[in-house]
């Protein structure tokens, strides 16, 4: 069974991910990050392959994934990465996270078969056309047993939802904005009426909440909406300023008790 499935078989609630960006802030960081994060007990994680232009990433991320690419963070060296970690031993879900323009060059079969040959359990491409996940990218995905995970926005009409819900697998990301990634102090009432109208839709799948959590006050209002929280620009500027990622984790779990 793939990891993402077992995992929301055997944990429906409560679960945290952690995002970061593969090649910072140095090149050889990613094993380092991933067995710290799985080490401290975090349920999967979000590696984000580094692209020039990432049109859904605030600040932080968006300068991360340019010292990546300084440092000469590539696709396949990050599937080299995965590969080597997944032989020291790694067990939790990696998911890989990144743009179109990569993936699209290196060829989707291509792609697809590395993630399989690196272990790696799913994909998020959050500007992948729905047409094109369903005609070109889901058949190839689903050869190589790869989890396609879709985001929805608050501007996501409840037709493309439910049509979301009936053809992919594994979870469903819920943006918790329609703004670009980073941290927020607190959700507003909008956000809260987008989350309980998802929830009162019955969904087949869970959902993880992504986008402005960084804090106790955000990541409990995603827990009590969703399966769980991914937690990204808040991790990604505290492996920038401690350098460590033992550190970095430790700092985070601190942040989001308080």
């Amino acid at each position: 069974m793939n990891r993402i499935n077992k995992l929301f078989q055997e944990k429906n609630s409560g679960l945290l991910s952690l995002y970061f960006c593969a090649g910072h802030p140095t090149v050889e960081s990613t094993c380092s990050i991933i067995k710290a994060i799985e080490q401290n007990g975090i349920d999967f994680i979000e590696v984000g392959i580094p692209f020039s232009d990432p049109m859904a990433d605030g600040p932080v991320i968006q300068d991360a994934a340019t010292k990546a690419l300084r440092n000469g963070m590539t696709l396949r060296k990050l599937f080299a990465q995965i590969t080597e970690v997944r032989k020291e031993g790694v067990k939790l879900p990696l998911i890989l996270m990144g743009y179109m323009n990569p993936i699209y060059q290196m060829g989707y079969e291509a792609f697809f078969h590395n993630c399989k040959e690196a272990d790696v359990d799913g994909v998020i491409i959050p500007d992948l056309p729905f047409r094109d996940y369903m005609e070109e990218v889901k058949p190839i995905a689903d050869k190589y047993d790869i989890r396609v995970i879709m985001l929805i926005t608050p501007e996501t009409s409840d037709e493309r939802i439910r049509f979301i819900d009936d053809n992919t697998d594994g979870f469903i990301y819920m943006v918790s904005s329609a703004a670009t990634t980073g941290a927020q102090k607190e959700f507003d009432q909008a956000k809260q009426a987008y989350f309980n109208k998802v929830n009162q839709m019955g969904l087949k799948h869970p959902r993880m909440i992504g986008f402005g959590i960084s804090n106790k006050q955000t990541l409990e209002s995603a827990q009590r909406n969703a399966a769980g929280a991914i937690i990204g620009s808040k991790f990604v500027t505290l492996l920038d300023e401690l350098k460590d990622p033992q550190k970095a984790v430790s700092a985070l779990l601190s942040a989001i008790k308080c």
